[in-house]
């Protein structure tokens, strides 16, 4: 199972800052930024004991504004998982978020 420090190297590849869960109040960089969980894992249970077990991440850009740059440059540093892909507008925070959901 690949480690969460792994994983945020693969988001940094995207140029962007990366933070697990969310940035210091005080230390929220300008958009478009990254943010990423594990809202759960998956277990298989074989012989008494836990076999295999993968992470849920879920990887969420934050833009301005609507940036198809930005999503291709999170997509290729991606392109070794398969992922799916949701969005919407935070209307109080006056930003697009696009999820990434996908498993490690």
């Amino acid at each position: 199972m690949m480690s969460l420090e792994a994983f945020k190297k693969v988001l940094e590849q995207s140029g962007f800052p990366v933070a697990y869960h969310s940035f210091p109040e005080k230390e929220v960089p300008p958009m478009p930024y990254i943010t990423y969980i594990t809202p759960y894992s998956r277990n298989f249970k074989a012989d008494g004991k836990v076999y295999s077990s993968s992470q849920h991440i879920q990887v969420e850009l934050y833009t301005q504004v609507k940036d198809i740059e930005a999503e291709v440059k999170v997509e290729q540093a991606l392109e070794a998982f398969y992922f799916s892909k949701t969005e919407t507008g935070i209307k109080e925070e006056n930003c697009y978020e696009v999820i990434y959901e996908l498993e490690v």
